[in-house]
This record gives structure tokens, sequence and C-alpha cells, in this order.
């Protein structure tokens, strides 16, 4: 098989902590509060009225305990009826306060704190759209869902239920200074003892932060490795890897379950500790004041008051008790919230960037180094000049670079050395947005959004008219198409853009493009991942709305860029060979290797097979010594088989049976870790590339599988149907015998990667 490595341009990290700035401990309920008073700012005027509510409740609250003392000391041994009504009228009347302004107040509240989590939503949704893309390939995406759905859900809940933990504050506070006015020696003891209740709180309080902090990362863990498995199903199911995915979903749920326990065993803790407290001083102030009342210090309405107001007290700081763990596991949610905030952008406008105009003589990148780590680069010293109108594209193999050129050009990223320049302008130096605005681009993945085919095209230029959406569906030929569907370009793409074909959703893409009006068109292996037919059509289109424009392709496959005026070749991050296409092959250099491995084949774009031609089976290592006649009676052998994306072609341990030559499509070429058990990439295949030479000798398993990454297009050939011929050449027979053997034992070796 040929021999192709991996280049992997930006790996997962440890997730959004990792790109966070240090911070020593989790957020605190103290520190959470004040995070909340920074949102609540633009609205304090609002809070106010919602802390007059409060006030009034408590000044209704303290009513009844402190008629208490007016009625057991003066209206009931005095027999004065008309202190008697003017308590009850009083009551009465506070009662209705407490109705009618508790209705408002909550309803301001309410309305409050809808505003308040939309404001966070908002803020974390709009600084994802400021960052760069180097963030989005080191996070993994549950570890983003998770700040929208637990952490935000955690802090929503604390914001929600605040009354039931601010209320009791504010009661506590205005219950004690009534205390103090009934009797300040009792009151007095009441508050030496006081501090006792808050001890094992204060003590748990921590512990239980950084187990919320934990938890909450237990959970983005579990969403994340759901997620994935969701997406990748066909995948699972393909290899077979149901039972190691519940083994892996199991261990995470185990370790999930785990830091749960140890959060509510925390917080059931914090709450015990409170309560316990609470009932001693109780206890306590119940002892006391009997022995005052006994020794004729203090009237028994006095007590009674007393003794309700503490009532009072205690079931206050056992509201906020029970509210602390809400606060505690909204402290964990807002420090995630606020981790993410706290991440730069690694790409951003230079103060002073200016306007870039509309890019009218060339693109040029000089001496440009990249990496996405500094330990392996992946651009190395590229120095590339285009002309404003040129066609230009960079080919190679997968993980040349070529791709990550691109990505410079459009600010995704930015140089480690060296500048890419616009008509002489730094990109640093110009505002990005200005910058995408003179550029359009058709990925080979295309995202399409689940809104109307009209809005999907639209996002090109969103002031667009509905005129000219159509007319970029004219010049992109999709518009037939649309107007054939029942609801015509009011219908829905679905979920990225599931409803239409490849073909389909690259010219919607297309089309999105053109309605850009860009200076610059770029094309990254925009149709590599089509069939032949669709492919030519594409390629038709793009020739004839690229005219007036610069038009730059980034692609492995070279029958698509054969009338460009420039051909740059990658390898290894460096331009190793440019010129026009017949240059190249006349140089008879890495290019030159490259058209004949992708060359060779006859296609058959109405029936979606191909043929091989003899001389190109020399390329093969193991056929390289069959002559003339041999390769003729070997080639038509051949069977074509065409297999979707996400199929699995080889599966590892498989009995070895074909050789497969790719003619069209990506393939990826996976080992098992003995460790993990997962799947790990090892290499990735392309048009030319084949897997499998070995098993045309031997019955032996395959070393690894091998599942395409696109639509493919294979030739294969049975070893049966080699071994019949070999039959016949048995001088021949024995020297390729020896050959694979060899071969055999190299790969066992590790040699190189092999399905």
């Amino acid at each position: 098989m040929a021999s192709i490595g991996v280049h992997e341009e930006g790996t997962a990290s440890a997730g959004i902590a990792a790109a966070a700035p240090a911070e020593r401990k989790p957020m605190g309920m103290l520190g959470f509060l004040a995070c909340l008073l920074q949102y609540m700012r633009p609205y304090r005027g609002k809070f106010a009225l919602v802390f007059l509510g409060l006030l009034a409740e408590m000044a209704v609250n303290a009513l009844v305990p402190l008629s208490f003392k007016v009625l057991i000391d003066r209206a009931i041994p005095e027999r004065d009826g008309a202190v008697f009504a003017w308590v009850i009228l009083g009551l009465v009347a506070g009662a209705l306060l407490f109705a009618l302004g508790g209705l408002a107040r909550d309803y301001l509240y309410a309305e409050l704190t809808g505003q308040l989590l939309s404001d966070i939503r908002r803020r974390v949704f709009d600084h994802l759209q400021k960052l760069s893309l180097g963030f989005y390939t080191r996070t993994e995406m549950g570890e983003i869902l998770a700040r929208f759905s637990t952490d935000l859900a955690a802090v929503d809940n604390a914001i929600a239920s605040a009354t039931w933990g601010i209320l009791p504050s504010f009661d506590l506070a205005l219950t004690v200074v009534l205390l103090f006015l009934l009797d300040w020696r009792l009151a007095l003891v009441a508050m030496l003892i006081w501090p006792l209740v808050l001890v094992g709180p204060r003590i748990l309080a921590p512990r239980a932060g950084r187990a919320s902090y934990s938890k909450k990362e237990g959970e983005a863990g579990t969403i994340t490795l759901v997620q994935e498995n969701v997406g990748a199903q066909s995948v699972v199911k393909a290899y077979g890897l149901e039972a190691s995915q519940i083994a892996a979903f199991g261990g995470r749920n185990w370790d999930l379950r785990g830091r749960s326990a140890r959060l509510g065993f925390l917080n059931a803790l914090i709450e015990r500790t409170a309560n316990l407290g609470i009932l001693v001083l109780q206890i306590l102030i119940m002892a006391v004041g009997v022995r005052m009342v006994l020794a004729g210090e203090m009237t028994v309405g006095t007590l009674t008051a007393f003794q309700a107001l503490f009532i009072t007290l205690s079931y206050a700081l056992y509201n906020v008790a029970q509210y602390a763990p809400n606060l505690i596991q909204a402290a964990g949610g807002m420090h995630r919230i606020e981790e993410l905030l706290s991440v730069a952008p690694q790409v951003t406008d230079r103060p002073g960037a200016g306007e870039l105009p509309r890019i009218a003589r060339e693109i040029a990148f000089k001496e440009v180094r990249f990496g996405y780590s500094d330990r392996q680069p992946v651009l190395r010293d590229v120095d590339v000049t285009i002309p404003s109108g040129a066609f230009v594209a960079f080919v190679g193999a997968s993980g040349s670079g070529k791709s990550t050129l691109i990505s410079l050009l459009m600010r995704f990223y930015d140089p480690t050395s060296g500048a890419v320049l616009a008509d002489g302008r730094d990109l640093r130096d110009v505002t990005q947005a200005s910058l995408r605005s003179h550029l359009g681009v058709v990925f080979q993945e295309n995202f399409l959004f689940n809104t109307t085919l009209r809005e999907n095209i639209r996002l090109g230029r969103t002031q667009a008219s509905d005129a000219e959406v159509v007319e970029a569906a004219r010049a992109a030929e999709i518009e037939e198409f649309i107007l054939g569907l029942p609801d015509g370009f009011d219908t829905l793409a679905g979920e990225r853009g599931g409803r239409l074909s490849g073909g389909q959703r690259q010219r919607i893409a297309i089309a999105r493009a053109i309605l850009r009006d860009p200076s610059v068109l770029v094309l990254d292996e925009a149709t590599s991942a089509l069939d032949a037919a669709t492919e030519a059509a594409i390629n038709e289109t793009i020739a004839r709305i690229a005219r007036s424009r610069t038009l730059i392709s980034v692609t492995h496959r070279l029958s698509s860029v054969v009338h460009a005026d420039r051909i740059y070749l990658l390898d290894a991050g460096k331009v190793i060979e440019s010129g026009r296409h017949e240059e190249l092959l006349a140089r008879e250099g890495a290019y030159a290797r490259l058209w004949r491995k992708q060359t060779g084949f006859v296609l058959a774009h109405d029936r979606g097979d191909a043929r091989v031609e003899p001389e190109r089976l020399r390329s093969i290592r193991l056929l390289e010594r069959l002559d003339v006649a041999a390769l003729h009676e070997l080639a038509p052998r051949f069977a074509s088989e065409n297999f979707a994306r996400d199929r699995t072609i080889v599966r590892e341990g498989d009995p070895g049976d074909k050789l497969y030559i790719i003619v069209r499509g990506t393939v990826e070429v996976a080992r098992s870790d003995p460790e993990s058990g997962r799947e790990r990439r090892i290499a990735t295949l392309q048009d030319g590339d084949y897997f499998g030479e070995i098993a045309l000798i031997g019955n032996t398993p395959r070393t690894a599988s091998v599942r395409t990454l696109t639509d493919c297009l294979c030739l294969s050939l049975p070893r049966g149907q080699f071994l019949d011929l070999l039959d016949r050449l048995p001088d021949l027979k024995t020297e390729i015998v020896q050959e694979a053997e060899l071969r055999a034992r190299g790969l066992a070796a590790g040699e190189h990667a092999s399905a």
C-alpha cells in the first residue's frame, strides 16, 4: 500500500479550561453573588423596586410576632377591646399589603430574572462568535454546549429561587434589630451563640464549591461523549463499537455518579449542621428566656414576642441553609461560564486597523511560516504571489498544508512569521470583516442551516433582495432544481442541508459565494467529495463564474486544475514545485509522479464505474514484474465497487482476499489501540492510492480497518483471480511470493500502515 502519513492541523486539548487564564480555585458563593451584581447593574432601578417590596414584606412578617407583646401584656390583661381591634386591623391591612405588593414584586422579579438569564446567554453566544477558529479545533462541542445547558440551568435555578434565600437574609437583619429592641440581654446571648451555627457551613462550603465545579466538568464530559456517539453512529455500527461505547459511557457515567454523590452529601451536611445549630440555639433561648421571666426580669408578652421573632429568625436561617446548595451549584456553573468568557480570541483586529478596498492587484504569501503548535510547523517559508484575475491551484497530499494556506488567507489564523498581503497591505493591518467581504469560499463540506434555501443563499450578503438571490441561484445553475420543489426557494434545507444531495449543497454554496460578489473565489476541496459527473458539471459552472475573479483552488485531484495559470505542489508544508500543468509534467518530478498515480483510469460517468489501463498497474509494487501480456490479461479482472461515505471497506482482523485501488474518493486507515480499545487513524488515502496488496498472495488477516470519508469508487481484484494468473507463470510466482513475504514481515514490524 502507498505509505501516506496523517497530519492533523489542529488537535483537541483538555478543553476551555486550558485556554482560559489560570484561576486558583473555583468561584464561591460570595464570588457568584459579586459576579451576579455585575449583570444586575443595568437594571438597578428595577431591582431597587424589588428591594422595597422585600422590605414591605419584612415589615408585615414582623407585625405578627410583635403583636403578641401588645396582646399579651395590654389587650388581654386589661381586657382592652380597642387595642385588640387596632392590632387585628393592622394585621389585616398588612396581609392585604403583603398580598398585593407581593404579586407586583413577583411579576417584576420574574421579568428581571428572565432578562438576566437572557443577558448572560447572549453574552456567551456573542463571545463565541468572536473566538478564533483555533478555539473550536481545540475544544470539544460538549464543553461549549454544557455552558448553555447544565451551567446556565444552575445559575437560572439560583436566580429564580433567590427570593427563598434573599428575603430570609433580609428577615435575619430586621429580626436581629427587633430582638435587641425587645430585650438586649437575651438578644446578646443569641448573637454570641449564633456564630456557632455557621461553623459547619463555613467549613464545608468551599469543599462543596469544588465538588460543584467537578460535577459540572463531569456533566460536560458526559454530554460530549453522548454527542460524539450520536454523531458517529454509522462508524459505531460499521466497526461494531457498541460494546466499547457502552463501556466508555459506563465509566464516564460512574465517574459522574461519584461526583454527584459527593456534592449531594456535602450539600446535605451544610443543611444538617446549620439546622442542628438552629435547634440548639432555640432550646438555649427558651431556657434563658423562661429563667428571666421567672426572675421577674422580662414580661410574658416580651418573651412570647421574642420567641416568635426567634422562630422567624430560625426559619430564615433554615431557608438560607436550604438555599446555600443552589448558590454553590450556581457558583460552579457561573465559574465555568466566566471561564469561557475569559478566553481571548487568537486573531483580533489591531487598534487602528483599516478597511481593505476590493483586491485589485495581487495576494502574496511572503516567507510564511505557521504551525498549530510549537512542536510541528505546518507551513515552512511559503513565498507565493497570486496576480489578480489569475487561476491558481495548491495541490498535494493530505496534510501537506494546502488548506492551511486558505485559513491564513481568511485570517482564521495568523502566520507565526512572515506575512500574507493583499495589494501590499498586511492582512493584520486591516479589519477581518473588510477582508472577508472580498472573499467567497466554497468548502468541501458546506454547512447549510436548517432554514429556507433562499435564506441559505442570502447568507452570502444578508441585505440582498429576493431577485438577487434568484439571480445567484441561476448563475450557480441550481434555480431550475429549486423551482421544481413544492415550496421552491422557501424549501427547508434540513439539518446541515440533509434534504439535498452533495452536488445540490455545493451549488447552493456556490450561489452563496456568487451573491457575495467577491474579488477572490476560494475553493477548498470543493468537488473532491462528489462523483465524477457532478464534479465535472460543477467545475464547468465554477470556470464560468470565475472569469472576472481571482480563483484559488485547493485540491488533491489534479484533473480539476489542469487549466490553472499556475500550480503549486506542497509537501510537508513547503512548495516543492510550481508551474503550469504541462511544464510540471515535463519536469518528471513529484507532480508528474502524482499525476501518473491519479491517471490511468477510464471512467464511465453514466454507469458510475471505471476500468484501469494495464500499464497503470505497474505502479503497484507486487505487480511491477508482470509483463505486458500479463498486465493486459489482469486489468479486465478488476471490478468496480462504489462505497458510500462512512462505509467500512475492510475491517481489522478480517481475512484478506482483495486488492483495492481508489479511483476517486478519500478513505481513512485506522488501527485499534490495545490500551484504550478505540480506533486511531494512521493514514489517509486518496485518488490513486491502494491497499490490501499482501492479500493477493496469502489469506492474511487485515492489519487495519479502512473506512470511507467521502463517496468512493474503487477497483478491486480478488485473490483467486490473481493466483489463477500466477499459476501459469511459476517462475514469476516464486519471486512475487518471496517479495510478499518480505513485505508482510515489514508490515508486522510496523514499517508501514496497511490494511
